[in-house]
């Protein structure tokens, strides 16, 4: 259950840092979909559906290198 409400949470979080990404960023598109499909993820665990973990963990995984790749884009990250 404790796990079920982090993941919840993370991808809440997630979520709201994907919207905030630029439209004119080149990442912006792919954010549009990888927002459905975390969408997706959290109805299925607010439903109590089973969801696959490989599957929750990839989306995450991708979601977060998204949002590192969009920041460099930003000039955030790099060495100065």
């Amino acid at each position: 259950m404790a796990q079920r409400s982090d993941q919840e949470r993370t991808i809440r979080t997630l979520l709201e840092r994907l919207e905030r990404i630029s439209a004119d960023s080149t990442w912006a598109h792919r954010a549009s979909g990888l927002r459905g499909a975390l969408l997706d993820a959290q109805s299925a665990l607010e439903q109590g559906a089973p969801l696959e973990q490989a599957h929750l963990a990839a989306l995450l995984e991708h979601g977060f290198k998204l949002l590192a790749q969009a920041a460099r884009e930003r000039g955030f990250g790099k060495a100065r």
